[in-house]
């Protein structure tokens, strides 16, 4: 499940002038696990991976790769709790 309003970018542009100047895209795919459930109004940044069993706090921008079972949240996000696997 994503809530309203979440962005997921996999595409960045280089910090230097020239780079911008010349529209470089740098481009990373993001891969979002199984029994995911990702709050409203959160950036999810190029490159990341969320692994299984995540919820993701509203409001959250996940900046770094998320573990298995866990709930993170925050800016930049963390793990907050971890989650037991009821498999």
């Amino acid at each position: 499940m994503i809530g309203p309003g979440t962005l997921i970018t996999t595409v960045n542009h280089p910090l230097s002038p020239r780079g911008r100047r010349q529209h470089l895209g740098i481009m990373k795919p993001v891969t979002i696990g199984n029994d995911v459930w990702i709050g409203g109004n959160v950036t999810i940044l190029p490159g990341v991976t969320i692994g299984n069993n995540v919820v993701v706090a509203a409001g959250a921008v996940i900046t770094k790769d998320v573990p298995d079972n866990c709930v993170v949240g925050g800016v930049p996000a963390k793990v907050i709790q971890t989650i037991e696997n009821d498999i």
